[in-house]
C-alpha cells in the first residue's frame, strides 16, 4: 500500500514523520516549514488532495476530521475506487478511517496507525462491530474480484439480520466462520466461472489465476486478438486472468501489446526452444513449426506460465489462444 500523510503544524509534522517511517509513506507539510522539518512541501491543500488521490492507495490526514472530510469530499466516488482515508488527531489518541474501510483497507490501517500512537481506532463500520464476516475485505486480502456490487452489499445485509448466507469453493476454500456450506437462498461462490452459480442468488469472487497463450500473425490488431481471447474465454471470467503468455517472436507485436496494455496483463515471453520443451499433449501444427521452430505457441506459453490447460487452442482470425489455470490455494 502507497501511502501519503499530510500535517498541518510543527506538532503535527512530528507525529506525522513518525507515521511515515513506520510506515514508508511520504510526509507533506506547509511550505513555510517543510524544510525545518525535513518534509515535502504543499502549497494548496485542494491541489494536494487531487494530486494524490489518484497517486496513492492511502491518505492520512494529521489534524482535525473536519478538514480531512473537506478537502476529499469533491473527489469520492464509491468504496470500490476509492483510497483508503484516515484521520487521526495531532496527540494521536484517535485515529478514525473515513473512507473505504474495508475494500481500501483504510481500518487495517486505522488500526495500525493507532497501534504506533498508542491511540485508538474509531472503526464503525457495521460488520466490524458486530464481528461478521466482511465478504470485501475476505476478498481483497486474497486478491479476489467482486462481481457483484450490490450482491455484496446483500450479504453484508443478510448477515447483520442474522440470515443465513452460503459458501462454496471450487477451489477448496474452507467456509469462513459465519457462512454455511448447507443450501442458502444467497451464497458467495468463489470460482473462475460465469453461468448458473449454486445458489438463487449467488455473489461470484473470482481469484486471479487463469493464463492466456497466445499466439499471431505478424502484424494481428488487437481487435483481433480481443475477439479471439474473448471466445476462448467463454465460460470464464475475464477478471481471472492474470497474464498473457507467448513466444518472443511475438513480443513486440502492436496489437498484443496494446491489448495487454488495455488490460493492464503483463506478457511472459518464451523462446522456441524453452516451449519445445514443456512436456505434455498439445494440438501440433507444422505451418506454426516452420515459423516459429516449435509446433505450438499458445497451449505451451500458458503452461509454462504456470498453468495447466482448460481450454486448448482456440483458432480465430488469424489469432491462436489458450487458457490455463494456475493452482489456487
Amino acid at each position: 500500500m502507497t501511502a501519503a500523510i499530510l500535517a498541518f503544524t510543527r506538532r503535527g509534522a512530528t507525529l506525522g514523520k513518525k507515521l511515515a517511517e513506520a510506515l514508508d509513506a511520504s510526509l507533506h507539510v506547509p511550505a513555510r516549514f517543510a524544510a525545518e522539518v525535513g518534509a515535502e512541501a504543499y502549497d494548496s491543500l485542494e491541489g494536494w488532495t487531487a494530486r494524490m488521490w489518484g497517486e496513492k492507495d492511502a491518505l492520512i490526514f494529521v489534524g482535525a476530521c473536519g478538514i480531512a472530510v473537506r478537502a476529499i469530499a469533491p473527489h469520492v466516488k464509491d468504496k470500490f475506487t476509492d483510497p483508503a482515508v484516515v484521520s487521526v488527531d495531532e496527540a494521536g489518541r484517535f485515529v478514525v478511517p473515513l473512507l473505504s474501510g474495508h475494500v481500501g483497507g483504510a481500518n487495517e490501517l486505522a488500526l495500525r496507525v493507532a497501534a504506533l500512537t498508542g491511540g485508538q481506532a474509531a472503526i464503525s463500520t457495521a460488520t466490524d462491530v458486530n464481528g461478521l464476516f466482511a465478504v470485501d475485505v475476505w476478498a481483497r486480502k486474497r486478491d479476489m474480484a467482486i462481481t457483484d456490487r450490490t450482491l455484496a452489499k446483500e450479504v453484508s445485509a443478510a448477515l447483520l439480520e442474522g440470515k443465513s448466507v452460503g459458501f462454496a469453493s471450487d477451489f477448496g476454500h474452507p467456509c469462513p466462520q459465519g457462512l454455511t456450506v448447507s443450501p442458502a437462498e444467497l451464497g458467495v461462490w468463489v470460482t473462475w466461472k460465469t453461468g448458473n452459480g449454486p445458489f438463487a442468488r449467488t455473489l461470484r469472487l473470482v481469484p486471479k489465476g487463469l493464463i492466456l497463450g497466445i499466439g499471431c500473425r505478424r502484424g494481428t490488431p488487437r481487435a483481433a486478438i480481443e475477439e479471439a481471447v474473448s471466445a476462448a474465454l467463454a465460460g470464464y471470467e475475464p477478471a481471472a486472468v492474470e497474464r498473457v503468455a507467448t513466444i518472443d517472436l511475438k513480443q513486440n507485436e502492436p496489437g498484443l501489446l496494446a491489448f495487454c496494455a488495455a488490460h493492464d496483463l503483463p506478457l511472459s515471453v518464451y523462446s522456441a526452444a524453452e516451449l519445445a520443451a514443456v512436456e505434455g499433449d498439445f494440438t501440433p501444427s507444422d505451418f506454426v513449426k516452420g515459423i516459429t521452430g516449435v509446433d505450438n505457441v499458445c497451449e505451451r506459453a500458458a503452461v509454462l506460465a504456470g498453468g495447466a490447460i482448460l481450454v486448448p487452442k482456440q483458432a480465430k482470425n488469424g489469432v491462436t489462444a489458450a487458457v490455463a489455470g494456475r493452482k489456487i490455494v
